[in-house]
């Protein structure tokens, strides 16, 4: 069974608690249940990994490179929170795995946010990005992934 990472950023640990107005009140335990029940439709594993350390994020980012060029791993879904807007280690990190797809996903429409957050670094690096969905864009962001490789597969069952 391959694997789908979900990859979470700094403060991504306070949902529930941090400003329920934009992030609503699901926990980061609540946005984990739902993506291990999305990919047990799926027929994938999930791992779910948050960090508040860049460099752990990274890290994860290599690990799970490493494993999709084996063919354990689908993709990994990834919310880099506020990291997004100033991290271009995360950029090259992606960029230099080489092929494993990561769908930035974000709950709150970060374009209809403050100015500073309409910038992403993740984004040109990414294979998909899904933004202002709430929790459920985790979900999205899953079935994305799965549609590319299904796509991925079918191309190359024709090359």
């Amino acid at each position: 069974m391959k694997k789908i990472l979900i990859l979470n950023g700094p403060n991504l640990n306070l949902l529930g608690t941090r400003e329920p107005d934009q992030y609503g009140h699901a926990t980061l335990a609540d946005v984990e249940a739902l993506c291990v029940s999305t990919g047990q439709r799926l027929g994938l594993a999930v791992e779910c990994f948050q960090s508040n350390w860049e460099g752990a994020l990274i890290d994860k980012i290599h690990e799970y490179g490493r494993l999709f060029k084996c063919g354990g791993a689908l993709g990994c879904v990834f919310n880099p929170g506020a990291l997004t807007h100033t991290s271009i280690a995360l950029h090259d990190a992606i960029k230099g795995v080489d092929g494993l797809p990561v769908v930035e996903c974000h709950i709150s429409n970060v374009h209809a946010r403050e100015g500073f957050r309409h910038h992403s670094w993740v984004s040109p690096a990414a294979a998909g990005i899904v933004v202002g969905f709430g929790v459920e864009g985790y979900t999205l962001a899953m079935e994305g992934l799965v549609r590319k490789a299904l796509g991925a597969a079918s191309t190359h069952t024709h090359i």
